[in-house]
């Protein structure tokens, strides 16, 4: 997986160069918002997504920053894998 910041994204490539998936973000100071994931047809069912999730999480945390899960896919597999809870940005506020 490689950030490139240019693009603000997060991209993964096969061995070949080939873009296998992406998540998009949006960087305000230490609080990242990570707002679409996308997975190539020709690489679905492969756990690229699963993949891109985890890097990006990690990437956060080791940068010590807070994400805020726009995109569906993310905040999904974030309810699967509490051990992200402690980097997530939580709202107190109740929407009815």
């Amino acid at each position: 997986m490689t950030d490139v910041p240019g693009r603000e994204r997060f991209e993964a490539r096969d061995e070949t160069g080939a873009l296998a998936g992406l998540v998009t973000y949006q960087l305000t100071g230490a609080i990242i918002a990570y707002t679409h994931t996308e997975v190539d047809p020709a690489f679905e069912g492969r756990g690229v997504g699963s993949t891109l999730a985890r890097a990006v999480m990690d990437d956060a945390r080791a940068r010590g920053r807070t994400v805020v899960p726009i995109c569906p896919f993310l905040a999904d597999w974030l309810g699967r894998h509490p051990e992200y809870a402690d980097i997530v940005a939580r709202s107190t506020r109740k929407i009815k």
